[in-house]
């Protein structure tokens, strides 16, 4: 009896962490970093607790529906996929009925959170995320355009005017300005990353910009976007939301991200283009944490 107890125990763990996966929390994590900066940013300090708490939680669960239903419609394309085929479902951890249910569940369970705890605003803007990755993104143009993570991409981004909405219950010029910070990283972080898959994006027929167009014509569409970034990220001291500190991380970060891009431009290697998906991540905290920083500092 106590052995097959024991057995038991791995086992209830090994599921748990398969509908874990299903959320893919490597990316939640950032999503909530930039959630939390634009409520501290809103109101110049941190909000209530319960709020703060409320919205981490809620946006945690909204990018784990909209992640786990993305898996459950692409399980698919998942098993031909080298870094996809070891996902829950690929890897039959999780049954495809369960994982829809557990999707949509967290999803409702999500803009409940909003609801009650934090505000109307939040939970239509978390919805809109969530329908937004799903329908638009999922269902529709990642098989259907090299355009893919441009569209796409602003569903990422929601998770700022969430943050603001919770804090604040409202919106405004600052909020749509980090926005466009998100939107327009998004191609360069994603772009860099398909270069390295390409033969993967390949094998499962979905049309990335490296597969449709090519090598060169990706590598200018990263430094095309590295340089709409670096501009628009000025964007939030011309309306006068940043100051002097901001302005000169924006212009070290992003001036580093479009030397890296026209770095892999020139050398046209992999290793480069891991570098260039590396340090997009960076780019994203750090100038979220320069805008936190430089609204202390004033």
């Amino acid at each position: 009896m106590q052995h097959a107890s024991a057995a038991a125990v791995p086992s209830r763990r090994a599921t748990v962490a398969a509908y874990i996966n299903l959320m893919k929390p490597h990316v939640t994590v950032l999503l909530l970093g930039v959630t939390l900066a634009a409520m501290a940013i809103a109101v110049n300090g941190m909000p209530a607790l319960g709020v703060t708490l409320a919205t981490m939680i809620g946006g945690a669960l909204a990018a784990g529906s909209a992640n786990s239903i993305n898996c459950y419609w692409d399980r698919d394309i998942d098993q031909l996929m080298s870094r996809t085929r070891t996902r829950s479902l690929p890897a039959g951890r999780v049954p495809e009925t369960y994982a829809l249910v557990f999707g949509i569940g967290l999803g409702v369970l999500s803009l409940s959170i909003f609801l009650v705890f934090v505000n109307l605003l939040s939970a239509i803007l978390a919805a809109s995320a969530i329908l937004f990755y799903v329908v638009v993104y999922t269902m529709w143009l990642k098989r259907t355009t090299p355009q893919n993570i441009v569209i796409g991409g602003a569903a990422g981004a929601v998770p700022v005017l969430i943050g603001w909405a919770a804090a604040t219950g409202t919106m405004s010029w600052t909020a749509v300005w980090m926005f466009l910070i998100i939107f327009f990283w998004t191609p360069p972080h994603f772009w860099a990353l398909s270069l390295v898959l390409k033969k993967d994006y390949a094998r499962a027929g979905i049309p990335m910009l490296p597969v449709v167009r090519g090598d060169s014509a990706t590598y200018r569409q990263i430094i095309f976007y590295a340089v709409v970034l670096l501009l628009s990220s000025l964007g939030l001291v011309i309306i006068h939301s940043m100051g002097i500190f901001y302005l000169v991380s924006a212009l070290l970060l992003g001036g580093c991200l479009l030397g890296l891009s026209i770095w892999l431009g020139i050398t046209r290697t992999l290793k480069n283009a891991r570098t260039v998906f590396w340090f997009s991540n960076y780019y994203l905290a750090l100038i979220f944490a320069a805008m936190v920083l430089d609204r202390v500092l004033r």
